[in-house]
Order: C-alpha cells, then structure tokens, then sequence
C-alpha cells in the first residue's frame, strides 16, 4: 500500500510554512477533525510491514561505506553500500571497481 504524501496544514496556502509534517493542533482546524476533503494524517494503518522497515526502497540495508575494508564486509544478499559524501573522486572509482566485482549494489552511483 502506497502511503499518502503526509503536508503540513494550509502548506498549499502560504509558501513559509513549506510541506514538511506538523500536526494541526487549532480548536476548529478541520483537518484536525478528520474533515471529507482536507488531508489525511499520518496514524497507525500507514505503517510499514515490520520486515520492511528501515529499509531503501530496493530492498536493501543501506550502509554508509568509507573504505575498501568497510566494503568487503557487506553482505551483497541482504545490504547495499553508500558511498560516503568525504570520499573523493578517485577512491570512489576504486570502489566502485571493487564493489563490482564482488557483486555489491551501490546505491549512490551517478557522480558529478
């Protein structure tokens, strides 16, 4: 089930209050209500299966990798690497190399 994109209250009015969730807390809000036609909230039924939970939307665990020996740790079945941001350019092309061949996801591959 594809949960709904959860907005703030009125965000599609005023451009300061942006898209990001806060809960309707006014004593009339109608959203807050539950009103026909307002957004919906986030509650209990849109959870995610439990095995699911936390993980990218591949399928994997995501793990933040830094270096080669972090890499070969991986279990390319269960977890997908990514590419710290304070690896430089040269590096990650080792890595990718490396990740490659042993047959590990890397889910932040398009660089610069």
């Amino acid at each position: 089930m594809k949960k709904p994109k959860f907005r703030r209250q009125e965000s599609f009015r005023y451009k300061k209050l942006g898209e990001k969730w806060r809960k309707p807390k006014g004593r009339t809000s109608k959203m807050r209500r539950y009103e026909k036609g307002k957004p919906a909230m986030p509650n209990v039924g849109y959870g995610s299966p439990k095995d699911r939970r936390g993980l990218h939307p591949s399928g994997y665990k995501d793990v933040l990798i830094s270096n080669i020996r972090e890499l070969k740790s991986l279990d390319p079945s269960t977890q997908a690497g990514r590419i710290s941001s304070t690896v430089g350019k040269r590096k990650k092309e080792i890595l990718l190399k490396k990740a490659k061949e042993l047959g590990i996801k890397i889910l932040n591959k398009s660089f610069y």
